[in-house]
């Protein structure tokens, strides 16, 4: 590893949002480390090990590394490794979450399996337990950065409350950290996705490309917010956007950021609201 290849963490990224932020991230040259519980002994489709190989394969360098975000050693020698191998860490992306095979079910919450608030576990708790552990690496950088990923779903209804905590979790702690952050040298931002075009989502089209089409018109590769955060990283002014939620569609309006076939995802803040702005005031 050479003295400039900055190193990233990428929570939950043997698919979806994860894999793609990672991938983009090896397309700009990051060492990642990729995380989550598929591995090739998991028998799943999608591995972190495959993910690995994608971010090499890119230009960057991947590590897998099996992790269950729900226990706290587990999130504990991940970062040990990551000292101890590379000595630096220079990004975390916490995008791991326990998302629920009934997630959209559009049935009231107590109709549904209980097990869905598993994502205040896996999904909120997690991302604090992983910033704790890498805060200390990330202000011995000299440039460090916290990116959580989020959604709409934090101000209006969707998917139902323990999804809606969740990422309105997500947003405040992002701000909160920020005010812990300051002067340190690392920043911490949450992006809301917009809709994602996913292996799973391509499935569901596979006997309709028109409609995948016109679904695509709308909608964000999962790499679309590795090249975000990869802008964001080297962006001069990032400590100014620190505590902020940001909309990943407009953001990439700032750094002239295309997706792929050169398309603008649209925001969807007409449609789903704004992200909430916290008062000033810290009380400690």
């Amino acid at each position: 590893m050479t003295a400039d290849h900055k190193v990233a963490v990428v929570t939950g990224a043997s698919r979806g949002a994860g894999r793609g932020i990672a991938v983009a991230l090896g397309a700009a040259g990051w060492r990642v480390y990729i995380t989550g519980r598929s591995d090739a002994d998991s028998g799943r489709r999608t591995t972190i090990e495959a993910t690995a190989r994608a971010v090499t394969d890119a230009g960057g360098h991947g590590v897998a590394v099996r992790v269950d975000h729900a226990d706290d050693s587990d999130v504990a020698r991940l970062f040990a490794r990551v000292a101890e191998e590379s000595g630096r860490l220079d990004l975390l992306v916490n995008n791991a979450a326990a998302v629920h095979r009934d997630l959209t079910d559009p049935a009231p919450f107590w109709e549904k399996p209980i097990e869905l608030g598993d994502v205040l576990d896996v999904g909120l708790r997690s991302g604090y337990v992983a910033s704790w552990h890498a805060a200390p690496l990330l202000t011995e950088s000299e440039r460090g950065l916290i990116v959580f990923t989020s959604s709409p779903g934090s101000v209006c209804y969707m998917h139902g409350p323990a999804y809606g905590a969740q990422k309105a979790g997500i947003d405040k702690m992002v701000a909160d950290m920020a005010v812990d952050f300051r002067g340190t040298g690392v920043s911490v931002v949450s992006i809301w996705m917009g809709i994602l075009l996913t292996e799973k989502l391509r499935r569901a089209f596979d006997e309709n490309p028109e409609a995948l089409a016109k679904t695509a018109e709308n909608a964000e590769t999962p790499e679309f917010t590795g090249y975000l955060v990869n802008a964001l990283y080297h962006d001069p002014e990032l400590a100014e956007l620190s505590g902020q939620t940001l909309i990943g569609a407009e953001l990439a309006v700032t750094y002239g950021i295309t997706d792929e076939g050169g398309r603008r995802p649209p925001s969807h803040r007409e449609f789903f609201g704004s992200p909430r702005v916290p008062h000033p005031a810290v009380v400690r």
